[in-house]
């Protein structure tokens, strides 16, 4: 939903991330691998009859998702050093996702790395040849689809609901996508799934925090200024409209988003290897927030906090080419450690 002033938030979001941010100017410009839009969801499909979900935690445990056979909708390998997949993945009545699989060529069972981008994002991002060639440099695979009621999976809602308005629907399913994604893509047995690291930014960031805390197979998790402490968030981020802020600050909502609440749960990571970068300068999540998500990281994380837009360019290169470096080098380090290894010497660090 961008009818709420958000506009300009899809390319500051892609900004963010570092991953994207010598990105700008190629959208736009990659190949034609766009999807028809999802057919509005027919009443008449009984395959999802049985599937229950719980929205009130990210855990899969008291959910039962019930995953349809998957349907490739086109290779593409005609680029050189990587293959890209676009597949159709559902798990839920109503909501098909579409899911993009880079993968390196010659390399046998890659590492994988998920992208979680922040709302609102689009599958654009994933279609393009300089961002494909960039998440697949140094032989790793790359798997990025979008968040509940978001891009393409926003559709069969009333317009005036969107991803907060419904935000406990969309970290628990989101959340519930990533394990699902992994289970897929463990069926597969074509990337190494001990090998597993998530960049989540903003709301993904978020997301990313909850699925670790559920789900040990992710290894390495790098979360981009994450939202979280609902009350304060709700109250003071000036992401939420204002006309709508009253809602959301309703004993009710707060209620249901509680048990989601990501500084809760990050000290229930179970990636061997966390970073939290929060950047002071972006205001989506307020100052109080930060410093309550910074506080939250568990023992052995790594926290880098950025004063300034020229600090986080620095640290990520003029052109963001070492944003990816942390974290493909932490699944590179997975190779020669046992999986007993622990992290917990490892020092929390702060960019000055």
């Amino acid at each position: 939903m961008m009818s709420r002033g958000q506009l300009s938030a899809v390319f500051t979001r892609t900004l963010l991330s570092g991953v994207a941010l010598i990105l700008l100017r190629a959208i736009g410009l990659g190949q034609s691998m766009i999807p028809a839009s999802p057919p509005l969801a027919d009443p008449n499909d009984k395959r999802f009859v049985a599937v229950t979900e719980d929205l009130s935690t990210p855990s899969l445990q008291t959910s039962k998702l019930r995953p349809v056979r998957a349907m490739i909708g086109r290779i593409d390998d005609s680029n050189p050093g990587y293959t890209v997949e676009l597949i159709r993945v559902q798990w839920r009545w109503g909501d098909p996702i579409d899911l993009y699989l880079m993968k390196p060529t010659g390399v046998e069972k890659p590492p994988v790395i998920l992208y979680i981008y922040g709302y609102p994002s689009e599958t654009k991002i994933f279609q393009d040849p300089k961002f494909q060639e960039y998440v697949t440099r140094g032989g790793f695979a790359a798997v990025g689809f979008v968040t509940a009621l978001t891009g393409h999976r926003y559709h069969d809602v009333p317009l005036k609901e969107w991803f907060v308005s419904d935000l406990q629907q969309c970290l628990a399913v989101s959340a519930h996508d990533v394990q699902m994604v992994l289970n897929y893509l463990q069926a597969r047995g074509d990337v190494d799934i001990e090998r597993v690291g998530v960049l989540g930014q903003l709301s993904g960031g978020s997301i990313a925090i909850l699925a670790s805390a559920a789900d040990p197979r992710i290894k390495v998790l790098d979360a981009v200024d994450p939202w979280g402490d609902w009350p304060t968030w709700m109250a003071t981020s000036p992401f939420v409209p204002k006309d709508e802020r009253p809602d959301y600050v309703k004993a009710d909502f707060l209620k249901k988003v509680a048990p989601l609440d990501p500084v809760d749960w990050m000290p229930k990571v179970q990636a061997r290897k966390f970073r939290l970068q929060e950047r002071m300068f972006e205001k989506e999540t307020p100052e109080v927030s930060k410093e309550k998500l910074k506080s939250a990281a568990p023992p052995g994380s790594t926290v880098e906090v950025y004063k300034t837009r020229q600090e986080f360019v620095s640290a990520i290169g003029s052109d963001g080419s070492k944003s990816l470096d942390w974290i493909k080098g932490q699944l590179r380090s997975l190779a020669k450690t046992s999986p007993d290894t622990t992290t917990a010497a490892e020092k929390i660090t702060t960019s000055k």
